[in-house]
């Protein structure tokens, strides 16, 4: 749940002793990856989190990333789990919990946030560790739900008296001073004025430790790595997890001593292709290409309905929220987005046995028997765009829990896409906008795992470089 500056929990509850000293602490966390298990779930006895009512900073949303009904079975009495470690990792996501806090005294902000959330030390070691933690100079303004409390709270930190005591800020706007960054280190020292934001249930990617990393390596050159990128995993990492990426478990699998560099991006629940480079100079190489156009993708997409061939040509909301809206129409302001359907054959829908493993999710389509796999050209690199393009043309990708229930429900009651091809002519723009927001209702979840979609081959200067994934998930069982 989302939690407010935690201001009166410090001075109600004190200063608590840690379990651990700093100095061993620290030590500790360096080797954290190394931990066993025992460690992990024995070495700190858990502490119960306090669970504050009121919504001060709202920086994120509330709603609950869930991608299975199991709930911790250790948990206490106000509704979250007990904390030991972030690892093991869980085979499942909790309820989101961000907490937004003001800090009120001067210290290692390691000592600050277990003291404020009543976290074990490691396990906020962990949070640091996975880049769960951030601040800002001079907190944010509340949300108009604020109370009036934090309101007040807010005007204190933000007064022109208080600020111009502080020597960090010095020479910054207000603006700038409220700008979010990451904590990388847990013996980073806040003052008092400052806002952290914690995110305690980092999103977590347990297909990492399911993979046999070394097999997924395609290609190892002095420049750069090809990784033949796993579904249900992020290449470079969230907005609150840089550990549990392609990047950082690649690089462990080659015993690399530098961290391997992120040079593009595949949706989650997408594998194959991706480029890592291996210094910074050819990350930046490897991103020219991309603007100029001298990197090819071509994809495999096992849709629902057959796509006819040739280029297929939409315009995308320049919204960078999912879903991802299109439209066959032009409309000012929004994006271009082609593709090219190279190919076309009708397979085999996916078994029910390989659809539990991948965890294929049912999304209603009415029909369970064929399948079409596509070859498709990408011609412009919009996010989601062959996921939202198909969904379009009524063939949505096989598991694509965003894009297939929006499609099933045009499919039952057509003019309810309002820009697609049967869409209505409004009467005014607040009804339009009402249309809008029922339509994207229609969408659903973020897959958990994969998707009917493979980055299959990547080239570039003009077939120099050329590589090929291995075979997808929905061909693996016929071989």
């Amino acid at each position: 749940m989302l939690a407010s500056m935690n201001i009166s929990l410090v001075a109600a509850h004190g200063c608590r002793g840690l379990c651990t000293s700093l100095t061993l602490l620290r030590k500790l966390a360096r080797t954290r990856a190394n931990l066993s298990a025992a460690i992990c779930g024995n070495c700190f006895a858990a502490r119960r989190s306090f669970r504050l009512k009121s919504n001060a900073f709202p920086c994120e949303s509330s709603t609950a990333d869930v991608t299975s009904t199991q709930t911790a079975t250790n948990s206490a009495e106000n509704g979250y789990p007990q904390y030991h470690r972030l690892l093991p990792c869980p085979s499942f996501n909790r309820h989101t919990r961000v907490e937004h806090l003001v800090v009120l005294e001067r210290g290692p902000v390691l000592e600050y946030i277990s003291k404020s959330l009543d976290l074990p030390p490691l396990y906020v070691a962990d949070l640091i560790h996975f880049g769960a933690v951030y601040y800002a100079l001079v907190c944010p303004q509340p949300a108009p739900t604020a109370t009036p409390e934090e309101f007040r709270l807010f005007k204190k930190f933000t007064e022109p008296s208080f600020l111009k005591g502080r020597i960090s800020i010095k020479g910054k706007t207000l603006r700038e001073a409220q700008n979010t960054f990451r904590i990388t280190h847990i013996d980073e020292f806040v003052e008092v004025g400052m806002y952290l934001r914690v995110y305690v249930h980092p999103k977590r990617f347990p297909r990492c430790y399911e993979i046999d990393w070394k097999s997924r390596i395609i290609a190892v050159t002095d420049s750069y790595v090809v990784l033949d990128k796993p579904a249900g995993t992020s290449v470079g990492g969230t907005t609150n997890n840089i550990e549990e990426t392609c990047v950082t478990f690649a690089t462990r699998a080659l015993g690399l001593t530098s961290p391997l560099w992120t040079t593009h991006q595949i949706d989650n629940c997408t594998e194959g292709c991706v480029i890592l480079a291996r210094t910074k100079e050819y990350c930046s190489i490897f991103h020219r290409k991309i603007r100029e156009k001298k990197v090819m993708k071509l994809y495999l997409a096992l849709a629902a309905a057959p796509i006819p061939m040739g280029i297929i040509t939409h315009y995308m909301r320049p919204v960078n929220l999912a879903p991802r809206l299109v439209s066959e129409d032009f409309i000012d302001g929004w994006n271009l987005c082609q593709l090219e359907v190279l190919e076309c054959r009708e397979v085999s829908w996916p078994d029910a046995d390989i659809e539990a493993k991948y965890y294929i999710e049912d999304c209603g389509w009415p029909s369970k028997k064929k399948a079409f796999e596509c070859k498709i050209n990408l011609l412009t690199g919009r996010t989601h765009q062959i996921r939202a393009q198909l969904a379009d043309c009524g063939a949505p990708l096989v598991g694509d829990s965003i894009y297939m229930p929006a499609a099933v429900a045009e499919m039952a009651n057509p003019g309810l896409n309002p820009f697609g091809k049967c869409k209505k002519e409004y009467t005014s723009e607040e009804d339009k906008e009402t249309a809008v927001a029922e339509w994207i209702a229609q969408h659903g979840k973020e897959p958990a795992v994969a998707i009917g979609l493979q980055a299959y081959e990547i080239s570039w200067d003009s077939g120099k470089h050329i590589y090929n994934a291995g075979t997808p998930w929905w061909k693996l069982e016929q071989l």
